[in-house]
């Protein structure tokens, strides 16, 4: 067997079954400041795009280098483009997640957001998609996301959305990655639990479109009603049901994700509270351990 079927496979169960968490490390041109200046780098560190995405590059490799970030807890990783065409330590940074730290990669593949339409933003047009999962593929990526966003419960918005998502997905599965669609419900908005409603019917429509022997992932906003996914996950075209934190903090959010039976954590902010660029070493490993351990927890609570 080649060694891209057999890390394909090993990839798919750990993935599939695996007890743990996916990372969400894929802060965008647009999050990167707010992210930075939450790790304790203010603005005037750097004076260009590169500086910036160098910082976060080095965030990041800090990371997936600390001992605490490993496959026994953090089941998979979502990375930026940027981060998957850079190194650490002079391995790609997708082939360094999984032969060093045996933690499955993902990559983030959106373009952002389009602008505000009944309810929701979708996803901006991805006309060199293919482009990117080919090179995905090539750096070993196991799987994508992409996310759009729901602001109302608007059936007609919230329709388009996963009619996208979906379509995209579709796309997605043709070069063998396998997709987490991502419709985040805002968790501010007072019709949150109507819309959740709304986009679990949404979905489950949808799923009659997912090719025969293959499988997507959902990544959700952790629902208001609980355990209001479980018939996606225990869907059998659907791999893994990840919650998204949605700027809830990490004690809320892991609070919520141990009343939802079968859902595992895809955080991203909530991971890294708490996390400084002005800690050593030690100080920083011991954060991010007890961050991953209790996120760990959380995701196998249900």
């Amino acid at each position: 067997m080649s060694e891209r079927l057999e890390n394909g496979a090993a990839m798919t169960d750990q993935a599939a079954n695996k007890d743990g968490f996916i990372a969400a490390l894929d802060q965008s041109g647009g999050s990167t400041p707010k992210a930075l200046k939450l790790y304790g780098v203010e603005q005037g560190a750097w004076s260009n795009d590169d500086e910036m995405f160098d910082l976060i590059h080095q965030m990041r490799a800090r990371i997936i280098k600390s001992p605490a970030f490993t496959g026994d807890k953090v089941m998979g990783a979502i990375l930026f483009e940027q981060t998957m065409d850079r190194d650490i330590d002079g391995t790609p940074t997708a082939k360094y997640l999984w032969e060093k730290r045996g933690v499955v990669p993902f990559l983030k593949v959106d373009k952002g957001l389009a602008d505000e339409a009944d309810g929701v933003k979708l996803m901006k047009p991805m006309p060199d998609l293919d482009a990117l999962l080919e090179r995905a593929v090539a750096n070993g990526v196991f799987g994508t996301k992409m996310r759009s966003v729901i602001d109302a419960a608007n059936p007609k918005g919230i329709a388009a959305v996963v009619a996208q998502q979906f379509e995209v997905g579709r796309q997605i599965l043709g070069h063998g990655l396998v997709p987490i669609i991502e419709p985040e419900v805002t968790i501010s908005i007072a019709d949150k639990a109507e819309a959740e409603d709304m986009l679990l019917a949404e979905i489950q429509k949808h799923l009659d479109s997912v090719p025969a022997g293959k499988q997507v992932m959902l990544k959700l906003t952790l629902p208001t009603k609980a355990n209001l996914y479980k018939p996606l996950i225990d869907d059998p075209r659907v791999m893994r049901v990840v919650a998204l934190s949605g700027g809830y903090s990490r004690d809320d959010a892991n609070a919520k994700l141990k009343q939802n039976a079968g859902m595992i954590a895809s955080f991203s902010r909530a991971l890294t509270e708490g996390l400084s660029a002005q800690q050593s070493d030690a100080e920083f490993d011991a954060a991010l351990g007890s961050a991953i351990d209790s996120i760990f927890e959380a995701s196998r609570a249900g």
